[in-house]
């Protein structure tokens, strides 16, 4: 669905301020830089590395939330759009634009990984791979076959795939069986609720289930949900069911991760078209950092690593030096990944984007 700039100004600096939070998580996180830097701030140090992993909540909501505005804006698939060929169609459009990017990403990260083991041993670099390994993570199934990851935060990339298609196929089930039906008001608002509410309380709470869509649904719904708020210009979506369901889940098991989600998807729901204090240079970064978030997001480790390794062997152990490593390898991910935007995921949307023409009869005997 087609939005203003200004009334998604909100979704982009949710998506700048996550995309970064992630960089710094993971630099933090992994890599010997870290370990002595972190003596010049343990307090922040211990939080990005304890905490800045929740900046993946953001993302789950604001999947969530875009899909719904592409897929089904007034809460129920376009006409026909439920049979099966546009279903297909859909999935296969979404796999390749998430997957394109991350083939060469993973080019660049079998690189990183054989230069830093050269200069360095630690164990956040992956081993040299096997070929069912790499053909396991272009198949997004690497967390489910249970095999090593190649890079940090391809993880996501499957869960995303995953969440699109089981929101798609609600979609397709709910459309189906309202034009049998004959109702009028869409069902997908009531399909989505009740998997959230499956997700929050029950896959949620298993940790064995983190491979699979079922246990972020309750974030990702509660984006799609968020989405729906206002559509058609009043209230459909069961609010006060889900705020009851939400504090029911909570109270059952409290998760910083699932509170994090809710005040995502309210702030996405309530703050759109108000943004009006964001503007000039400071709204015209907000929307370039978004842009190549998910650039920035594949491509941040393997630079990550290789700055990791090359100060390992090559500068000295003191916090300042290796502090001023971490501030270059963030400002290094950001470069690279507005240099990989450039030059392969924005041509990899051109190119799904083109038209498909099937040659007459005519031009194929010419």
């Amino acid at each position: 669905m087609s939005l203003p700039a200004s009334r998604l100004l909100h979704v982009d600096l949710l998506k700048a301020v996550a995309s970064q939070l992630i960089v710094l998580h993971h630099l933090a996180f992994y890599g010997p830089m870290s370990d002595h830097a972190a003596l010049l701030a343990p307090a922040l140090f211990g939080w990005l590395a304890q905490h800045g992993r929740l900046a993946v909540q953001v993302f789950l909501v604001l999947g969530g939330f875009l899909a719904a505005r592409q897929l089904a804006p007034l809460m129920q698939l376009r006409p026909n759009q439920h049979r099966l060929r546009p279903v297909l169609e859909q999935l296969r459009r979404r796999y390749l634009r998430l997957v394109l990017p991350l083939a060469s990403m993973l080019v660049l990260a079998l690189l990183a990984a054989a230069v830093a083991r050269r200069w360095m041993e630690h164990d956040s670099i992956p081993a040299a791979p096997s070929l069912p390994q790499v053909l396991a993570h272009l198949a997004l199934l690497q967390d489910v076959l249970d095999i090593e990851a190649l890079s940090a935060g391809v993880w996501y990339v499957a869960i995303d795939f995953q969440l699109f298609a089981l929101l798609l196929l609600l979609l397709a089930v709910a459309a189906g069986i309202g034009k049998r039906l004959r109702l009028r008001e869409p069902l997908a608002p009531w399909f989505v609720a009740a998997l959230v509410a499956a997700s929050l309380l029950r896959f949620n709470r298993d940790a064995d289930w983190d491979v699979a869509a079922p246990y972020f649904f309750g974030s990702y719904g509660l984006g799609v949900l968020s989405a729906w708020w206002l559509a058609a210009g009043r209230p459909r979506v069961p609010a006060l069911a889900m705020a009851l369901l939400v504090l029911v889940a909570l109270g059952l098991e409290w998760r910083t991760r699932i509170a994090l989600a809710v005040s995502v998807a309210l702030f996405v729901a309530l703050v759109e078209g108000r943004m009006d204090w964001l503007r000039g240079s400071a709204a015209q970064a907000t929307r370039w950092l978004a842009g190549i978030s998910y650039a920035v997001f594949l491509v941040h480790f393997p630079i990550c690593l290789l700055v990791n390794a090359a100060f390992d062997a090559f500068v000295p152990a003191e916090p300042a030096l290796q502090a001023a490593g971490i501030g270059l390898a963030w400002a290094l991910s950001v470069l690279a990944g507005a240099l990989f935007h450039r030059w392969v995921e924005r041509p990899a949307g051109r190119w799904l984007a083109a038209p498909r023409t099937v040659p007459d009869a005519a031009t194929i005997r010419a």
